[in-house]
């Protein structure tokens, strides 16, 4: 079963048809829901491995502020290393919830046109209701995560600028003016921080609501 859904999930991909990815994955008992909350858990720990990404970078752009000599171009390497890996992080987050966006869109859209397939009213309209509330729920959730995704952009900018900017003035006196722009770096990431980790809460909670009985 798994090197089954393994090439399916190859297929579309060359396709590049998420419709026939759900359909396919339906062939092996693998629903909507089952890929949501599996997309929703990698969006969380993509999360997870962006924040430790970023407070990478702060150390190191820590460590640089305390420089007292050695070779620069060392430092400044391993800093570049730090802002890729931490752009990298951010895109690995960017994407995994675009792949939420799609998911929730084909599951939504499914459950709507299933409430008609109903004959008993009484349980129609018990599903309609967890229909609305788990919408609800998404909802708050999705929007925490863009909104932890937009935080993620100053970080990045002020990564980079400085990255930049140590790269073109390789001497003491550009870490000088490092130092200056530290702390604000210190408060983009720690901000950027707090908002992922609300998504992650939210994430739990819609987690819980999809998946209650």
């Amino acid at each position: 079963m798994p090197y089954l859904i393994a090439l399916l999930v190859a297929l579309t991909t060359l396709t590049g048809c998420q419709s026939t990815y759900y359909a396919a994955m339906e062939q092996v008992g693998v629903h909507k829901r089952d890929i949501m909350v599996d997309r929703v858990e990698d969006a969380k720990l993509s999360q997870q491995e962006a924040q430790q990404e970023f407070t990478s970078a702060l150390d190191a752009l820590s460590a640089l502020t305390q420089f007292d000599g050695g070779e620069l171009e060392a430092v400044y390497n391993q800093i570049n290393d730090k802002y890729e890996a931490s752009e990298d992080a951010a895109q690995e987050v960017s994407d995994r919830i675009a792949a939420i966006e799609d998911v929730s869109a084909a599951l939504f859209s499914e459950w709507e046109q299933e409430l008609d397939l109903y004959t008993n009213a009484s349980l129609r309209r018990s599903s309609e209701q967890k229909l609305r509330e788990t919408r609800t729920s998404y909802n708050t959730m999705i929007k925490a995560m863009q909104r932890a995704e937009q935080r993620m952009t100053p970080v990045l900018n002020a990564l980079r600028d400085n990255t930049l900017f140590l790269k073109h003035n390789l001497n003491a006196s550009a870490i000088g003016s490092l130092q200056g722009e530290f702390v604000s770096l210190e408060k983009e990431i720690e901000q950027a921080i707090k908002q992922m980790n609300q998504a992650i809460t939210e994430s739990d909670k819609f987690l819980n609501k999809l998946q209650a009985k």
